[in-house]
C-alpha cells in the first residue's frame, strides 16, 4: 500500500524548470576540458606521457636549436668541409658493416651448428671484444703498428730497411684502420644476434637441402643466410650507428667525420648552434638508416611454416676442419681482446707506480656510481614504460615507448647537445627564482653538476633496458593479470608479485648491460662533465690522447674487467632462449 502511494506521489511530482543560461566562451570550454585531462585518460597515462617526453626532450630541443639560431661558422663549413666530413662518416660506416658482416657471420654459424672439440670456450670467448672500448683498442694497436712501433722496428732491423720510403706497411692512423678497430670490438653484435637467429632456425629445412644433394656450404648460402638475413641487416644497422657515434677512436686516428665536427665546432670555435645543425644531419642520417633496416625486414620476410623438428642441426668436424675452426676463432679472438689485454697488462704492470693513484680509485667511484644511478633509473622508467603500454594499451602509448626508445641511435656528442640547452634553461630559471624569493642562487644546479651525465646516459641507453624488458613482457600471459586484478592484486602490487619475478632475468641482463655501457661511453662524459670531474673513460681518454697509454693502462684494465661479467650473463640468456 505504501509503495503504491509513494509510487504515485513521484509521478505526480512536476519537473523543475531548468533556466536558460549563455552559451559557455571558448575560454571557459578549453578549460573544462584541460582540467579534465587528467580525469580522462588517468594518473598513470599522464605519466606514461611525461616520462615519453622527458627521454623526446634533447631531440626536440636539439632540432629546436638548430633551426631557431643562425650559426656563425655553419656556412664555412658547408662551403668548405662538410661534404668530406659526411664522406668520411659514410666510408667509415661501409667500412665497419662490411668488416662485421665478414668476421660475425661466419662465427655465428661455426658455433650454432658445427660440432667441435674446444666449442664451449669460444662460444662465450668470442663476445669478450665487446667489453673492450674501441678508443683502447685503437690505442694499444698505435702503440704496436706504429712506425716507432716495435713491430716496424723489427722489421727495419732484420731486414735493414733505413726509411719508410723502402717498404709497405699498413697505416694504422687512416679510416681503415679505424674501420678495422671499430669492427674488431663490434662483431660480437653480429655473432650474438646471428648466431641466435641460426639457433633457432627450422633445422627440417637444411635437413631437407641435404637430402637433395646439396653440400654444407651450399646449403648454408641458400637456406641458413637468407633466412638470418633479417637478424644480419638489424645488427649490420646497429653497428653502423655506434661507428657514426664513435668519437675517440677517429679522433684519435685524425680522422674527420661528423661527430669530431661537432666536438671541434662547439668546443674549439663555441658555436653551438652551428654544432646543433651538424648533430641534425648526423641524426636525420640514423633515422634514415633505421628506416631502411625496417623498410628490407618488412619487404622481405622470411618464415618457415613447417614443424621444428626435435633433431637439431649439427655439422661434427674432422681433426682439420677442426683446426681451421681453432685457427679462426683463436684469430678473431687474439685481434679483439687478448693483444690488447696483454699490452695493457704489460703497461699496468710496468709502470704500476705511475698509474696507480688515489685519483684512479675516485674515477672508479664516479664512474660506478653514475653508471649504478643510470642502471637503476633505466630499469625503473622501462619497467614503467612497458607496464603503462601492456595496460592501456594505446597508440599515444606504443608512441611514448618508441620516443623513449630513440636515444640509443643518437651519437654522445650530439646528445649532449640536446641535454645542455634544457637543462641550461632550468637552471636559469630556478637561480631567477631564488632570487625573486632573496635566496642564494644555486648556480649550475643541473648543467654543472653529474646531473647532466646521467640524464645523457639515461636517454641514451634505456633503449637497451627497453628492448629486453618488452621482449620479456611479450611472454607473460595477460590471463596473469586477470587473476591477479581478481584477487585485489592491482597497479604497483601487480608489478611486485607478478610481474617483476617474471621480468627478474631479463631485467638483471638489462640493468647489467646498460651499466656497462655507462661505464664505457666517452664523449657525453667528456663534453658533459663538470670542472675538474673525472670519470674513467675520460681519466684514459686524457693521457691516452697524449700518447701516455702506459699511465692509462690501469684505468682502460678496470673499465674492461666491469663488462666481463655482464657478457657472460647475456651469454648464458641466449643459450637458455
Amino acid at each position: 500500500m505504501s509503495s503504491s502511494t509513494n509510487g504515485s506521489k513521484t509521478s505526480s511530482q512536476t519537473l523543475p524548470v531548468l533556466p536558460v543560461t549563455a552559451k559557455p566562451s571558448f575560454g571557459s570550454v578549453f578549460a573544462a576540458k584541460f582540467v579534465s585531462i587528467p580525469a580522462r585518460f588517468g594518473k598513470l597515462k599522464l605519466v606514461s606521457l611525461l616520462i615519453g617526453l622527458l627521454f623526446a626532450l634533447p631531440l626536440i630541443t636539439l632540432f629546436f636549436e638548430a633551426f631557431s639560431s643562425q650559426g656563425d661558422s655553419f656556412t664555412h663549413i658547408r662551403e668548405t668541409v662538410l661534404n668530406d666530413y659526411i664522406v668520411n662518416t659514410l666510408l667509415l660506416m661501409f667500412g665497419v658493416g662490411v668488416l662485421v658482416i665478414v668476421i660475425g657471420v661466419p662465427l655465428a654459424w661455426l658455433i650454432a651448428v658445427c660440432e667441435f672439440k674446444g666449442r664451449g670456450f669460444f662460444k662465450w670467448a668470442l663476445i669478450l671484444p665487446l667489453a673492450m672500448p674501441a678508443y683502447v683498442v685503437a690505442y694499444t694497436y698505435t702503440d704496436l703498428l706504429d712506425y716507432a712501433g716495435p713491430i716496424q722496428i723489427a722489421l727495419r732491423q732484420w731486414f735493414d730497411w733505413q726509411s719508410p720510403g723502402d717498404y709497405w706497411f699498413f697505416e694504422i692512423r687512416s679510416l681503415s684502420g679505424a674501420a678495422l678497430m671499430l669492427a674488431l670490438v663490434l662483431y660480437p653484435y653480429v655473432y650474438l644476434m646471428v648466431r641466435a637467429s641460426f639457433m633457432e632456425q627450422n633445422a627440417t629445412l637444411t635437413h631437407a637441402a641435404r637430402s637433395l644433394g646439396a653440400s654444407p656450404t651450399s646449403s648454408f648460402f641458400r637456406v641458413s643466410l637468407p633466412l638470418a638475413r633479417n637478424a644480419i641487416m638489424a645488427s649490420c644497422a646497429l653497428v653502423m650507428m655506434e661507428s657514426m657515434a664513435d668519437f675517440a677512436t677517429v679522433n684519435y686516428f685524425a680522422v674527420s667525420t661528423l661527430t669530431t665536427a661537432v666536438y671541434d665546432t662547439w668546443l674549439g670555435h663555441y658555436d653551438l648552434a652551428s654544432a646543433a645543425k651538424l648533430s641534425v644531419i648526423m641524426v636525420l642520417g640514423v633515422f634514415s638508416l633505421l628506416y631502411l633496416e625496417r623498410f628490407q625486414n618488412g619487404r622481405r620476410q622470411t618464415r618457415s611454416d613447417a614443424k621444428v623438428t626435435q633433431q637439431p642441426l649439427r655439422y661434427r668436424l674432422n681433426t682439420g676442419q677442426t683446426m681451421l675452426a681453432w685457427g679462426l676463432c683463436g684469430l678473431i679472438l687474439s685481434l679483439g681482446f687478448i693483444i690488447p689485454s696483454v699490452i695493457l697488462m704489460d703497461y699496468a704492470i710496468r709502470y704500476f707506480s705511475e698509474s696507480w693513484s688515489s685519483g684512479v680509485w675516485d674515477y672508479a667511484v664516479n664512474s660506478s656510481s653514475i653508471a649504478l644511478i643510470t642502471a637503476a633509473l633505466a630499469l625503473v622508467f622501462s619497467v614503467s614504460l612497458n607496464y603503462f603500454n601492456r595496460t592501456y594499451p594505446s597508440a599515444a602509448q606504443g608512441l611514448m615507448l618508441k620516443a623513449a626508445s630513440t636515444g640509443y641511435a643518437i651519437p654522445g656528442t650530439v646528445l649532449a647537445i640536446g641535454v645542455l640547452v634544457p637543462l641550461t634553461f632550468l637552471d636559469t630559471q630556478i637561480n631567477e627564482l631564488a632570487e625573486a624569493v632573496s635566496m642564494t642562487p644555486p648556480g649550475l644546479l643541473l648543467s654543472g653538476s653529474a646531473v647532466a651525465i646521467v640524464f645523457a646516459h639515461l636517454v641514451r641507453f634505456i633503449a637497451i633496458a627497453n628492448k629486453g624488458i618488452l621482449a620479456s613482457y611479450e611472454k607473460i600471459s595477460p590471463s596473469l593479470d586477470m587473476v591477479a586484478k581478481t584477487m585485489g592484486q592491482g597497479g604497483f602490487r601487480l608489478v611486485k608479485r607478478v610481474h617483476l619475478p617474471l621480468l627478474r632475468r631479463s631485467a638483471l641482463v638489462a640493468a647489467l648491460l646498460v651499466f656497462v655501457e655507462s661505464m664505457k661511453e666517452l664523449p657525453a662524459a667528456l663534453l658533459l662533465r663538470p670542472f675538474d670531474f673525472q670519470t674513467l673513460p675520460t681519466y684514459v681518454y686524457q693521457f691516452a690522447s697524449d700518447e701516455q697509454l702506459e699511465i692509462a693502462a690501469l684505468g682502460a684494465i678496470l673499465i674492461v674487467a666491469v663488462g666481463l661479467l655482464p657478457l657472460w650473463l647475456l651469454n648464458r640468456s641466449i643459450d637458455a632462449r
